[in-house]
Order: C-alpha cells, then sequence, then structure tokens
C-alpha cells in the first residue's frame, strides 16, 4: 500500500513540476496572455509533407501539452486584448531613419484603381503547386526529404510566433521583411515605447525591428524548453496561421546586391566586399572602410556577386547570408505546411487580405510599398554582361524557389 502511495504522489509531483516549468516558460516569453486562434480553413492535400501531421496521433508528451494549452487557451479567451481596444490609424508619413528607406522612399497611394484579385482562389492555387512539387519525387532539392524533426534548430531562425494572435511568420529578407517583422511586433506587443507597446507598425525604428531578441523565434524555444522544444513546435504549427512571402528569385538578388552593396554598408563591406574584390576583381590593399572604399571607386559589381553566388568555396567557408539564402532552405516549405503564401508582386493586395484572415486589419494596416521596389523588368539589363553559363547555373541553383512558388523560368535568360 505505502508503494502504491509513493507511486501516486510521485506522478503528482511530476505532473506539478511540469505545469510549473510551462508557467515557467511562457511567463518567460511574455506569453501570460494566450488567445484562442481559430485558423481560417484552406484545401489540404493528403500528398502534403505537413510538420504536426496525425495530431491525434501524437505521443503522450504532446498530448498533455496539447491538453495543457487548450485548457490555457479557454482560461484566457475572456480576457479582454488591449490590442482590440482602439483602431488604429497609420501615421500621414512615415519615420525615416535610414538611409536604405530614404533613397527608396515610400508609395502613400491609396493603389484603389488596381483591380482586385480573387485571393481565395489565388491561395488555392499556390498552395496547390507547392503542395504537388514537394510530393513529386521527380523533383529533387537539397535537404527537401528531410523531416522537420530533422532540421537544425539553427535553421529554424526566421520562424516568429506571435502567441497573442496565433500566428507564425517566416520572414524572408528583400520581400518587404523589415515591415512585417513590425506588424508582428505591433500584434505581439513584444516591444515598449515608454512603458506602452508599438500601436502603428512604421513607429518602430529599423535598428529595434532586426533586432533578434525582439522576437520569439523557433530557435529560442530550445535555450528555453530543452527537450520539449519540438513538441510545442508541432503543437503550435499544427494549432496557428502560418505564412510567409515570396519573390522573383532572381529579382530578389538585384535587389539584395542594390540594398547591401550599392549602398554604403560597413558590416557587408568587411564582410562580404572585400573578399569579393580580393577574388574575383585582383584588388589588393583595400581600404578597411566603406565610405574609403566608395570615396575611391571600388564597389563590388554585379558580376563579382554572381560569381560570389556560384563560386563552390561560398558555402563550404559559411552557408549564404540570409539575404540571397534560398527560400526553401530559410522557411522549409516542404516540411511546414503554410496557410497563406503572399507575394511581393501582389504585395498590397495580399497583405490587405491575410490581416482580414487573421482578423487584426481593424488593429492596424500593412504600411505602404516602396516606390523605388526593383521591378522584374529590369532582369534583362542586370544580366545582360553575365555569361549564359553562369546564368544557367544561377537558375539551377534557385530552380526550386522558381518551381515551389510559381514563377516561371526565365527563358530569355537562359539561352543566347
Amino acid at each position: 500500500m505505502t508503494k502504491a502511495r509513493l507511486l501516486r504522489l510521485s506522478v503528482v509531483l511530476v505532473s506539478i513540476f511540469m505545469i510549473l516549468l510551462i508557467i515557467v516558460y511562457w511567463d518567460n516569453v511574455g506569453t501570460a496572455h494566450f488567445y484562442l486562434h481559430t485558423s481560417f480553413s484552406r484545401p489540404r492535400s493528403s500528398g502534403a509533407i505537413t510538420a504536426g501531421e496525425d495530431w491525434e496521433a501524437l505521443p503522450d508528451v504532446d498530448e498533455f501539452l496539447a491538453k495543457l494549452l487548450s485548457s490555457s487557451l479557454r482560461q484566457n479567451s475572456s480576457i479582454p486584448q488591449k490590442t482590440e481596444q482602439l483602431l488604429v490609424q497609420g501615421s500621414n508619413k512615415p519615420v525615416v531613419s535610414n538611409l536604405e528607406e530614404n533613397v527608396r522612399g515610400y508609395d502613400w497611394s491609396t493603389h484603389k484603381d488596381r483591380n482586385s484579385l480573387d485571393q481565395e482562389k489565388l491561395q488555392v492555387e499556390r498552395q496547390r503547386t507547392l503542395r504537388e512539387f514537394c510530393a513529386n519525387s521527380s523533383f529533387t532539392f537539397p535537404t527537401k526529404e528531410r523531416s522537420f524533426d530533422d532540421i537544425p534548430n539553427y535553421e529554424l531562425n526566421h520562424l516568429i510566433v506571435d502567441d497573442r494572435h496565433g500566428i507564425i511568420y517566416c520572414y524572408v529578407p528583400k520581400v518587404a521583411c523589415t515591415n512585417w517583422k513590425r506588424v508582428m511586433i505591433v500584434l505581439s506587443e513584444s516591444l515598449l515605447d515608454q512603458g506602452v507597446p508599438y500601436r502603428n507598425p512604421l513607429d518602430i525604428p529599423r535598428e529595434h525591428v532586426h533586432n533578434t531578441s525582439t522576437h520569439l523565434t523557433f530557435n529560442k524555444f530550445w535555450r528555453r524548453y530543452g527537450k520539449f522544444s519540438r513538441h510545442l513546435m508541432k503543437i503550435k504549427l499544427k494549432k496557428y496561421t502560418k505564412f510567409l512571402f515570396v519573390r522573383d528569385p532572381f529579382v530578389r538578388l538585384i535587389s539584395a546586391f542594390r540594398s547591401k552593396f550599392e549602398l554604403e554598408n560597413e558590416e557587408f563591406y568587411r564582410r562580404f566586399a572585400i573578399p569579393m574584390l580580393k577574388l574575383y576583381s585582383n584588388h589588393t590593399n583595400l581600404p578597411t572602410s566603406v565610405s574609403e572604399a566608395f570615396g575611391a571607386g571600388l564597389k563590388v559589381s554585379f558580376s563579382d556577386f554572381i560569381q560570389y553566388l556560384l563560386d563552390p568555396r561560398t558555402e563550404k567557408m559559411t552557408p549564404f547570408n540570409e539575404h540571397w539564402r534560398q527560400v526553401y532552405r530559410l522557411c522549409h516549405p516542404c516540411q511546414i505546411d503554410y496557410d497563406f503564401i503572399g507575394k511581393l508582386e501582389t504585395l498590397d493586395e495580399d497583405a490587405a487580405y491575410l490581416l482580414q484572415l487573421l482578423k487584426v486589419d481593424r488593429l492596424l494596416r500593412f504600411p505602404p510599398s516602396y516606390r523605388n521596389r526593383t521591378a522584374s523588368s529590369w532582369e534583362d539589363n542586370w544580366f545582360a554582361k553575365i555569361p549564359l553559363a553562369w546564368r544557367q547555373q544561377l537558375y539551377k541553383l534557385y530552380e526550386a524557389d522558381f518551381v515551389l512558388f510559381g514563377y516561371p523560368k526565365p527563358e530569355n535568360l537562359l539561352k543566347d
């Protein structure tokens, strides 16, 4: 009898300890208010490769955590959200404190004359294309076949979580990610201005937007929750609404080159421009600062940049920088079943539709797009001096992004 009582007591104590661990975890990440969120419905395919599939078949720990989180959701669903107490109006003009934004400028037109897109059908088509090629065994690319559990934690740092509204956003640099991060900060109330959460995305300084400590990302789960991290990730991937925005891969490369090598950027000059100038332009004794280099007319050419991307030594030394890393390596679209796929080419319409689906369109509006956004029509000019063989190799390097997200193969660039 004594042994049975001790066993029951042990079970109770272990359960209490696990509950306390979870409570401490939520307190640490600032999610004391954990709100009920229902993802909008969308068609699913049995061929999709989905993280968190077979929800009913989750192991015991997953089931325990799922029940506990569901209980927390029910208990907190009656708590009013401060962010829903007022309709946030956009400022008349943005706070521009960064050279890049100042150079590019904002487009504050309302775009009312644009033809409205059938967003629901558009999303069905985008998701169908992605699922079909993920399930197509004849279409292969690196990392395609691995499972979600096989993805190293450091590769999950682009998945930003908003527990207040049940949203997961995978950010892709050079695809409006600065403003989407601003939106996530406003929604999650993860950043305060004089003790008050930011209400208008454009009020958030750029340096705060890209500060990793501002965002709760999947890779942080490992430091906060140890061996239970994957279980929590799967629960959130199952229950939360997941979205990403993509862009024509070649145009994204042009945009990355313009912002990181045509503007004075000290970090990118030291880390990337100096090695490129030495390896591909045969320069020696280069200035140590970007301002000196620009003053002397020493700039990385687009040809240097393409050579760097194609050079097999590049990846051996260090993985591609996030600004030119392929989307399939940043967001793992064949391991994560995204609910919404937006495109920069239809940013205004996609953003407005997504905010409606997330039921947060009363809280904020997506910041206006840039006037000088890199246009796809520029591709011919940018690639005119790039040898055909290089262009073909570059396409193979980014082919998965073209195919998975429905971008047409740039035949005009890949033939004589």
